[in-house]
């Protein structure tokens, strides 16, 4: 059979992992990543989201996989990994997509050390576990891949009250890859990150409630209004098939132009 440039874009025997993927974003990559025909491991720390994520990804006839996950535990993503690993018989591609705002704060002044350490630990030392466990599979296997992991457009511009950690965290998220993708090249591994912004997913409930604001952001986003996140499962399957093979320690920002305004 003859190829063409659309087989890039067919994770056949591919296995893809995702954390945080039973809701949101998370789930918008799985089921992308599993319509385009990779089998298709979530991580989340919830078993009643996990379970109902997983309903929907076998109903569509995706091969998949759920295990309750905290990402911030060192010794259970090595666990998680290696069981992963285990059911689905190889890894080829993995989203480190879970973190969250953390602990909310009033302000910078009225933050105190726990809540920063408690977000630096969901949004940044969650992707440093997933990765290091993920890349040290890859080299293993000796077949290279694809490492990605969720950041934000907070992590360029000052952030609104309360999140500094957020976007701190986040800043360090996209300086993370950059460094893997330089290390993990001779392995044939390449990382790069995804950062969106004004997707209509839990990290945005409410903000439709203060129709002001929501107005003046829309009104600056060219395209005039929230993302929904099954627009961003196309980049998924692009960076986890074989047509982004000489793309690496990039960031891919989703953000519907804001950024460029």
């Amino acid at each position: 059979m003859t190829s063409t440039s659309l087989d890039a874009f067919d994770l056949s025997g591919k296995v893809a992992l995702v954390t945080g993927g039973n809701t949101g974003i998370g789930l918008a990559f799985a089921r992308a990543l599993g319509d385009a025909h990779a089998s298709v491991a979530i991580w989340g720390r919830s078993a009643a989201k996990n379970e109902a994520a997983l309903d929907e990804l076998t109903a569509r006839g995706i091969t998949a996989t759920a295990s309750a996950v905290d990402v911030t535990d060192e010794v259970a993503v090595a666990r998680a990994m290696a069981e992963t690993v285990e059911r689905l018989g190889r890894l080829d591609a993995c989203f480190a997509n879970a973190g969250g705002l953390g602990p909310a704060s009033p302000s910078f002044v009225e933050s105190t050390g726990d809540d920063w350490r408690a977000t630096i630990s969901l949004s940044l030392d969650s992707v440093y576990l997933t990765m290091r466990e993920a890349s040290r599979v890859l080299i293993d296997q000796g077949t290279g891949g694809s490492l990605v992991a969720t950041s934000s457009l907070s992590a360029h511009y000052g952030s609104a009250r309360g999140s500094h950690a957020y976007a701190a965290a986040k800043a360090g998220v996209t300086t993370l890859m950059r460094g893997l993708a330089v290390e993990l090249g001779r392995y044939r591994i390449r990382a790069n990150t995804i950062s969106p912004a004004w997707v209509g997913s839990d990290m945005m409930a409410g903000i439709d409630d203060n129709p002001t604001l929501a107005d003046q952001i829309r009104r600056r986003i060219p395209l005039r209004r929230w993302a929904a996140t099954d627009e961003l499962g196309a980049v998924a399957v692009y960076l986890a098939g074989d047509g982004s093979t000489w793309h690496t320690g990039d960031e891919l920002i989703l953000d519907g132009g804001y950024h460029v305004v």
